[in-house]
């Protein structure tokens, strides 16, 4: 067990409270965050990579037929392994995306091919559902269960905004937990169903599901009503019978208090470890915990935890995700720190014994990130517990592998891109932007400060220019810093030499013959011009 901090390399700002880490083809992805400024990203799909302590990010593409993925965060994320001739993919549902909208789409991500350089790409589709169609929502559970030779998808749980009707000038952007229904749908037909069990009476979000064949488990969670999270287990059975399916829960007196976990498997069999989450909004769980599911049951054996270091032991949130059997990646912010340049600090968590196989091959488990935010709700789960602010850049990064998509070949925007860091106290937001001066077309203003070896860009309505400066200041090859370094302007390249250019005299040239100079009196003169007029 070891716990290894990470660097990231240019790429730390999109990793981002309430994004999924999947594994597909032995590759890890990065999902639920808007894309590079750059058209080489234009998905939000990323892979991971990790290499001698470093983190870095490479751009994945979609197949001409795929559908658009919004970047959704918080979404429920269930693996398919390969059956019947399918190859493994990821069913994602809902989610809430950066500009707090809930989504209610049902998306199928799948590998399409794989270039001569190994480069990975996807296929995304869309996938509609019919009859009782579970409605946006975000914080929830999907699960596969397979009974009788047939195999469906069990939803449960999630939070979503209040109902239309019910809202008020102070609570219009105000989230509810869902009806605690289980709906259950088939991929094959995309036939929905709802049901409602006597045992689950309150909504539950941010908890985590486990299925074993007909069986799905569901752990702790967070519940709005009551504002607390109860040491929950339920066992939900499912038998795909002939007709319509049978559904019967059951309460277990094993449950674990706990929210927004991250799961890791540990093996082929029904093995996982559970890592961080939350026990209460200002406390984190800092243990971990062994759970296995047999024939029997649940079972949960406490486990042996890294040393943490001071930074995880004094954070109020973390986040992260699965990066492969027995593997975790962490992550949480620095908490505006200014010695410190990243937005968060990361680690490395491996569960692995010396001399096992390391290769990524570990599922992405169905927890949730409880991470959001909202500025007219109160104190809610852990979502109010994330320090920071939007990802507004991803400055140039290359994987500097074989297989590493070149960046440098695609049009290179990131100087009049809309993603480009800012300063620490910028105050523009991305999601509501309007055009502030009038030379601005599609994107902010932007200005370079040169601080630094590489620097850095500002948006020019942060540092409070005119627009008389702004076009200035773009004129002409100039040095200058932003509020954070100096001010404005702070140095000035010397202006070229005005040089007082030279009078020349043309040169005579040899035997050039002079024209010929009539003398003539005004008598001649008006003689002459009365002749010819």
């Amino acid at each position: 067990m070891t716990l290894q901090p990470l660097t990231p390399v240019n790429c730390a700002a999109l990793l981002q409270p309430g994004c999924s880490l999947l594994q597909l083809d032995g590759e890890i992805l990065l999902f639920g965050q808007k894309g590079w400024p750059k058209r080489s990203c234009p998905t939000g799909v990323f892979g991971v990579r990790f290499k001698h302590g470093e983190m870095k990010l490479r751009a994945i593409s979609f197949s001409n037929d795929s559908c658009y993925l919004p970047p959704l965060r918080c979404p429920a994320v269930c693996r398919l392994d390969p059956y019947d001739g399918f190859p493994e993919s990821y069913l994602i549902h809902g989610g809430r995306t950066p500009n707090n909208e809930i989504s209610s789409g049902l998306y199928l991500l799948t590998m399409d091919s794989r270039g001569c350089n190994r480069k990975l790409m996807l296929r995304c589709k869309e996938k509609e559902l019919v009859a009782e169609v579970p409605g946006a929502r975000y914080g929830h559970t999907m699960s596969m269960v397979q009974s009788h030779g047939k195999t469906a998808c069990v939803l449960f749980g999630g939070r979503s905004y209040m109902p239309t009707a019910e809202r008020t000038t102070e609570s219009w952007n105000s989230v509810v937990d869902c009806p605690p229904q289980v709906f259950l749908f088939d991929l094959e037909f995309g036939c929905s169903s709802a049901h409602t069990l006597p045992e689950l009476s309150d909504g539950q979000s941010f908890h985590l599901a486990l299925a074993r064949e007909e069986c799905v488990y569901f752990i702790g969670g967070h519940s709005l009503t009551s504002d607390s999270r109860p040491p929950r287990l339920f066992r939900l059975r499912v038998e795909l019978l002939q007709g319509s399916p049978l559904l019967s829960c059951e309460t277990l007196e094993t449950g674990i208090s706990i929210s927004s976990v991250i799961l890791t498997r540990t093996g082929p069999a029904h093995r996982y470890i559970i890592l961080g989450g939350y026990q209460s909004d200002s406390q984190k769980r800092l243990e971990c915990t062994t759970v296995s599911l047999d024939e029997k049951g649940i079972h949960f054996e406490p486990l042996e935890t890294p040393k943490w270091t001071p930074d995880i032991l004094h954070s109020r949130t973390w986040f992260g995700g699965s990066t492969g059997e027995g593997s975790i990646l962490l992550a949480l912010p620095t908490e505006g720190r200014p010695s410190q340049p990243d937005m968060h600090y990361f680690y490395q968590v491996s569960f692995q014994q010396e001399g096992e196989c390391t290769e990524e091959g570990g599922t992405q488990g169905c927890s949730q990130e409880s991470t959001d935010y909202d500025d007219s709700t109160p104190l809610e789960d852990s979502e109010e517990l994330y320090f920071g602010r939007e990802p507004h850049e991803l400055e140039d990064s290359s994987h500097g592998e074989g297989d590493t998509y070149n960046e440098d070949d695609e049009e290179d925007e990131s100087q009049t891109g809309y993603w480009i860091k800012c300063r620490l106290g910028c105050q523009v937001c991305p999601n509501t932007w309007e055009p502030f001066y009038s030379t601005e077309l599609h994107r902010p203003a932007m200005i370079f400060c040169s601080r630094g070896e590489e620097g850095h860009w500002v948006h020019a309505q942060c540092m409070e220019l005119s627009e008389t400066l702004l076009f200035r200041l773009s004129q002409g090859s100039k040095k200058y810093f932003c509020l954070d370094h100096g001010g404005l302007p702070y140095q000035e390249l010397t202006p070229p030499r005005q040089m007082v250019p030279l009078k020349r005299t043309p040169m005579k040239v040899k035997d050039r013959k002079t024209p010929l100079i009539i003398n003539m009196s005004p008598t001649k003169k008006s003689f002459f011009k009365r002749l010819f007029d």
